[in-house]
């Protein structure tokens, strides 16, 4: 875990930077048993899972107020309906013969961050737990307890075999919406149709048929269409 981080390494060697004091920032290291390596995948997924609950958790949100964003961001959309960025998560594995050997799991999370203090070339399209809680001070600790509470369950699930395909697909901002997926010198829109439960792909419906892209080949993913947000009954 750090405090302070001033060159970290996001997807696609993107950087990502913390004031001291206002994110969470954390490296999970992984042994796991017969996981093999086209699943490796699942280690960042099962880590983002729990993260997205500890996060409604320590913030006193209502349940589906935040959204996973695919390939691997957790995400939060406001009244005004622009989905911001509220934490970053990267895996990185090391396999042998096709199997999964080790793995580390970052996650960097936006958490006691004050909307005033966002950087203003972020400030458009980043957010964090405080600012979504209304200005109520996160506990950057007990975040960290909520989600390694989370995450131990998960993780045996997933070296018995068990991954939560359901969860993974329907905490999706993208699932349901239109999308604009750019790969390369190409843009692809459709409608999100979940995450295949063995790529990691993501699914979208297009006139022609559903097509599933893998996260390696894309290097933006937006979502063209707000979301209902969470009442209270």
């Amino acid at each position: 875990m750090a405090d302070l981080q001033t060159a970290g390494r996001g997807r696609q060697g993107r950087g990502w930077t913390a004031p001291s004091g206002r994110a969470l920032m954390v490296s999970c290291g992984f042994r796991p048993r017969d996981l093999h390596l086209r699943h490796g995948w699942r280690l960042a997924a099962i880590a983002a899972l729990a993260m997205l609950d500890a996060s409604e958790e320590a913030a006193g949100l209502l349940e589906g107020t935040l959204f996973l964003k695919w390939p691997n961001d957790l995400v939060a959309e406001d009244e005004a309906g622009p989905v911001r960025k509220l934490a970053g998560v990267l895996g990185e594995t090391v396999s042998r013969n096709e199997w999964v050997e080790s793995a580390v799991v970052g996650l960097g999370v936006n958490a006691d961050w004050p909307a005033a203090d966002f950087p203003p070339e972020l400030a458009a399209s980043m957010t964090s737990l405080r600012d979504v809680a209304g200005g109520r001070p996160i506990d950057r600790a007990y975040l960290l307890g909520q989600f390694l509470d989370r995450l131990e369950p998960r993780y045996e699930a997933l070296q018995a075999g068990r991954f939560d395909a359901a969860g993974w697909t329907t905490r999706q901002v993208t699932t349901g919406r239109t999308v604009e997926v750019t790969m390369g010198a190409e843009v692809i829109e459709g409608v999100g149709a979940g995450v295949d439960p063995q790529s990691g792909g993501l699914l979208v419906e297009r006139a022609g048929g559903l097509l599933t892209i893998d996260s390696g080949e894309v290097t933006r993913c937006r979502v063209m269409a707000t979301l209902p947000r969470p009442t209270r009954e």
